[in-house]
């Protein structure tokens, strides 16, 4: 499958889209102590994505797809945080907060119907 026809990445790239404008107006000691985590964090959710779909046998891949969800958790971590320090509003945490959950759902689903794919012989 081609990547960009790939719900999850998808989301997982309009999320990084959205969080990149928000750590783009932050003051530079907000990027260095909080910043520059959750800006990796999230992007490293789609470039694991990407990696993994890239791979051809189901535990390749899922490796990848977990070092997504790890990176997803971090992600959730440092978004609570910003909310908390009062770095990011109130309307941006839920919506952040709410598409990284979305997310976390769907790639769960796809590391469980991957890992089915051992059954199939793929």
């Amino acid at each position: 499958m081609d990547l960009k026809d790939l719900r999850i990445y998808n989301l997982a790239s309009e999320i990084c889209d959205e969080c990149w404008m928000i750590y783009d107006e932050m003051d530079w000691p907000d990027k260095k102590i909080m910043g520059d985590q959750w800006i990796r964090s999230i992007d490293s959710i789609a470039a694991n994505i990407a990696e993994a779909n890239e791979r051809f046998h189901y535990l390749d891949k899922n490796r990848f797809f977990y070092h997504a969800r790890g990176s997803l958790c971090e992600a959730l971590h440092w978004t609570e945080i910003l909310h908390k320090r009062g770095r990011i509003s109130e309307k941006q945490y839920i919506q952040i907060n709410g598409n990284l959950k979305i997310l976390e759902v769907k790639l769960n689903n796809t590391i469980s119907a991957t890992y089915k794919q051992k059954n199939e012989g793929k």
